[in-house]
């Protein structure tokens, strides 16, 4: 079969606008206070997500190894560790943090941040914790954790994860617009290029187009996407090969592009090919039921009241074995594609405005899969989309 003509059109978006300086100050007397909580008294940054969430410095060079950048939070300061190289960068407008430019590599950097850390403690032993954790891993060396073991006070560092992901877990009104605008970004390019597939095309040829479609859309980053073409045979972490597009196919796909660092981590599905009535009224019943699911939602619930909900639900409308590859059915996100809490029996986290949740119950049946992936924002009395719904309808490649 022959390619038809293709039509991309473009959307030349502004950049995202730079943090407000009130909300980055925000952020860091959130942070002080749960290490007041916490008996910390510095917080070491290396994972890019959190430099990014507490300073805004964004820059292209994070990806040289050799020449990493951290940043340190006392309860009085924070400070931002760079090569000599960042200097321009950083001092093209007014940041909420000072700078230390090193000259020089890995074992440098870590003796300016070490050097920084004696300097604003007047030398004494202090408890100091590093962002290693559970859905957080930055950049570091066992020389960075030996040199801030020589400081802390115990001789050993602790995880910062609980402290930060206390403060990241609940976004602002300009976080959820961010994080809005991407999506809006994957789900006008997938209902564009989805127009466009035809039987017979290959998956490596949706998958670029997908992708290219989305940077026109006015994404910043696009990180590979799985986008899969199976009647069955799911293996949702392989790369987009040279299958064919076949009747009978599902296609399947979860996007990662951001909007001023935030993700659109959010799955879409089509059909090639008419789909029979139990396909039709199976999507219709896992979609109908997400949606009732995550209407239900209230803050001051708990995660597993959500999934106990679910369970019950589920179980009512009869539709087989839920996808089990992973033991919840939903999480947060923010900054990264994935993070606290989770929508499973085991997480007894709390609710709370603020929080953006993503919900998605997956079943696959006789070589379909359904699954719904839709982003709320919790408010004081329920919760608001920012995400369009997934269409009342399958979509169908023809």
């Amino acid at each position: 079969m022959t390619a038809p003509q293709l039509n991309i059109p473009s959307v030349f978006r502004t950049p995202a606008p730079a943090v407000p300086m009130d909300e980055l100050r925000q952020r860091l007397a959130n942070i002080r206070r749960e290490m007041s909580e916490a008996n910390l008294d510095i917080i070491v940054l290396t994972d890019k997500k959190n430099v990014d969430y507490f300073t805004d410095y964004q820059e292209l060079s994070w990806d040289h190894k050799a020449r990493p950048i951290f940043a340190v939070v006392s309860m009085q300061n924070i400070a931002i560790f760079g090569s000599l190289g960042e200097a321009r960068t950083v001092e093209m407008r007014p940041r909420v943090f000072s700078a230390v430019y090193y000259n020089g590599y890995l074992d440098e950097a870590v003796a300016s941040v070490s050097d920084w850390i004696k300097a604003a403690t007047d030398g004494k032993h202090v408890r100091i914790a590093v962002d290693y954790g559970q859905d957080m891993f930055g950049r570091g060396s066992l020389g960075l954790l030996e040199a801030l073991s020589a400081l802390d006070s115990s001789g050993t560092v602790t995880s910062a994860t609980g402290a930060i992901w206390k403060v990241r877990l609940i976004k602002s009104r300009s976080e959820a617009e961010l994080n809005r605008v991407a999506y809006e970004i994957v789900n006008t390019a997938w209902d564009h290029i989805i127009q466009q597939a035809y039987i017979g095309m290959p998956e490596y040829e949706l998958y670029y187009l997908m992708q290219a479609q989305i940077y026109l859309n006015g994404a910043e980053s696009a990180d590979p996407i799985a986008m899969l073409f199976s009647r069955g045979d799911f293996d949702y972490t392989r790369t987009a090969k040279q299958r064919k597009l076949q009747e009978g196919h599902y296609v399947w796909t979860d996007f990662r592009a951001t909007y001023g660092g935030y993700p659109a981590d959010r799955n879409r599905i089509a059909r090639a090919g008419e789909p029979a009535d139990w396909e039709r009224n199976t999507y219709a019943a896992v979609r109908s039921l997400t949606l009732d699911l995550i209407n239900s939602i209230r803050p001051g619930m708990r995660c597993s009241d959500v999934y106990k909900r679910f369970e019950n639900m589920w179980s009512e409308a009869d539709l087989g074995t839920v996808y089990s590859a992973v033991s919840r059915i939903g999480h947060g996100g923010g900054l990264d594609v994935t993070e606290p809490p989770s929508l499973s029996r085991a997480d007894t986290t709390l609710i709370q405005p603020g929080m953006v949740l993503h919900i998605e119950p997956k079943l696959e049946r006789d070589g379909a899969v359904f699954q719904f992936e839709e982003v709320v924002f919790v408010t004081e009395s329920g919760v608001e989309f920012i995400c369009a719904q997934s269409p009342e309808n399958l979509p169908v490649i023809r």
